[in-house]
């Protein structure tokens, strides 16, 4: 509030120096040099595909639980979605992305869901050596991170952990209020290579100052930043205490669980057994706000096409997830561990 307010009295509400002060600490968050800060997710996806010299009528490579924003942003470039299924954690593999390649295919949109990245040092490699551009949406997995062994690439060397945004030619991430990092809406595009830098601020330019992100919002964005660690830590602690609540029920957790790898605690859902209605009615009935995972998803439109998406098909259709905030009290999270564990 105090944030928000300064900005108010400075009578700079709109695009100026917060919002270069966010860009500047969100860069350095994710280990990227600079990029762009806009009011709309819509325009940050498009600014990356034209920042990558995406033209109308070439494709790029999506996955099929991939937010269906994706598809907008294309038509309106006239560019053609390949859609490919995922790996058993919810990510594009190399070994499908390969094969779905053909003339025309010019990148590939890296959706990262409910907390997951790539492994180790090896997947971001194996992604990379299909020879694409990559857009990476970290929209979801900002703070997540896997311990590793030290990379190929001579930036990896010596590093201790994959974190969300080591992949991609441009990183993207939303700021809405479901966020891990929250402007109260918005999105940034962000980059280490000079010549997209250069485009992306190019795009912006053109519909400056109506489509950048505002130093009200900005504001809200830098306080976040300023304390990213203990919200991320508050919001890890939440997460393992529902897979603890999980282990005790018949379901199977959405993504990894292996011991090396730390969500960030964006969400936290599973695959249930049973109907998914049923599993919401019964959550619902002890007042916790269950949902579908992908109902928003590219996928909504292909539940029935197991043999083309023989992953993806179980979690667009019997994922739910369940209230993950860091200042859910500790009355509310004992009632939703209880649902947890006694969802089949």
């Amino acid at each position: 509030m105090d944030a928000v307010l300064q900005t108010m009295v400075d009578e700079k509400i709109g695009p100026g120096e917060r919002k270069r002060e966010f860009l500047k600490l969100f860069s350095s968050f994710v280990g990227l040099k600079d990029g762009i800060a806009l009011r709309s997710y819509l325009d940050v996806i498009m600014s990356s595909l034209v920042a990558l010299d995406i033209s109308e009528g070439e494709s790029v490579i999506i996955s099929v639980l991939s937010p269906k924003i994706y598809l907008e942003a294309m038509r309106r470039l006239g560019i053609k979605p390949i859609i490919v299924d995922t790996n058993e954690y919810g990510l594009l593999d190399p070994e499908t992305v390969s094969e779905a390649l053909k003339d025309g295919v010019k990148a590939i949109l890296y959706y990262e869901p409910v907390c997951q990245i790539p492994s180790s040092f090896v997947d971001i490699q194996n992604m990379k050596d299909v020879g694409l551009p990559i857009i990476e949406d970290i929209t979801e997995s900002i703070g997540s991170q896997a311990e590793s062994e030290g990379g190929d690439d001579e930036g990896d060397k010596g590093a201790e952990y994959v974190r969300a945004g080591m992949l991609g030619d441009v990183v993207i991430a939303a700021l809405e209020e479901d966020g891990i990092i929250s402007s109260g809406g918005g999105a940034v595009a962000v980059s280490s290579k000079q010549e997209v830098i250069e485009r992306l601020k190019k795009y912006a330019e053109l519909g400056a100052p109506y489509i950048e992100l505002p130093d009200m919002n900005a504001a809200l964005g830098i306080v976040q930043l300023s304390k990213i660690d203990t919200l991320l830590e508050r919001r890890r602690n939440i997460y393992q205490m529902y897979m603890q609540a999980q282990r005790k029920s018949d379901t199977t957790l959405f993504g990894s669980a292996a011991p090396l790898f730390t969500a960030n605690g964006y969400g936290f859902s599973v695959i249930v057994k049973t109907r998914p209605d049923d599993a919401i009615a019964f959550a619902n009935k002890y007042s916790v706000s269950c949902r579908r995972t992908f109902t928003g998803s590219v996928g909504q439109r292909y539940q029935d096409k197991y043999d083309r998406f023989p992953h993806a098909i179980a979690f667009i259709t019997r994922a739910i997830s369940f209230p993950l905030y860091p200042f859910l009290s500790k009355q509310d999270l004992e009632t939703i561990q209880r649902v947890i564990s006694h969802i089949s």
